[in-house]
């Protein structure tokens, strides 16, 4: 069965001003639609069809870049629009928070580790929250549209938050200011999608 493109569970201008709508517009409807398309034709007539899209990254062919690049890009984006809601600020609480503070110290060492794995990542890619069986939590990065499903891929672990920092995912806004993005990121983060995502991967 083919992969399809998910729908939102808000409007595309519901996350403004931190997200613009058309940003999100063209994010969601061109380039995930993109992922989705050339995902599925990468995968055709092969032993990769009716497989789900983690049994597929977690046993990938690293060389296998179509596969690699699309599959990965529908993941990713999958993903990050589950992990945002328009209302934002929802307090962290529960198990997660405490393996944050665990592994920081602090929320605020937390989003200051983040937002460097995010402001730090050379050109295209994805800042990541990453959960290990037993329940500790990680900070990493991964270039263009790898993951840390993906084998030998840093973190390692179970993906629970995402931020894209592929340039078309703020520069219509935001232009160059990519710390102003990932700032705004925060106020949008949908932590009890989050809470949920740690509960089932730790």
């Amino acid at each position: 069965m083919a992969f399809e493109l998910p729908k939102l569970n808000y409007a595309y201008d519901a996350l403004e001003p931190n997200i613009d709508a058309r940003t999100m517009e063209i994010h969601h409807s061109k380039h995930h639609n993109g992922y989705t398309n050339n995902l599925n034709a990468a995968i055709a007539g092969t032993d990769l069809e009716n497989k789900s899209i983690e049994t597929i990254l977690g046993n990938l062919d690293m060389s296998n870049k179509a596969v690699r690049n699309n599959g990965g890009g529908f993941y990713n984006h999958s993903l990050f629009w589950n992990v945002m809601n328009p209302e934002g600020k929802e307090a962290l609480s529960g198990e997660l928070k405490e393996a944050i503070l665990a592994a920081y110290g602090s929320f605020e060492d937390f989003k200051t580790a983040f937002s460097k794995a995010a402001a730090t990542q050379f050109g295209s890619g994805w800042a990541w929250l990453c959960v290990h069986k037993g329940g500790k939590v990680e900070v990493c990065s991964t270039p263009n549209q790898d993951n840390p499903l993906m084998p030998g891929v840093s973190c390692e672990g179970t993906p629970i938050l995402g931020l894209d920092v592929w340039e078309h995912a703020y520069y219509l806004n935001y232009q160059n200011r990519r710390p102003d993005y990932i700032e705004a990121f925060f106020n949008v983060i949908n932590w009890k999608e989050v809470e949920t995502r740690f509960a089932a991967a730790k």
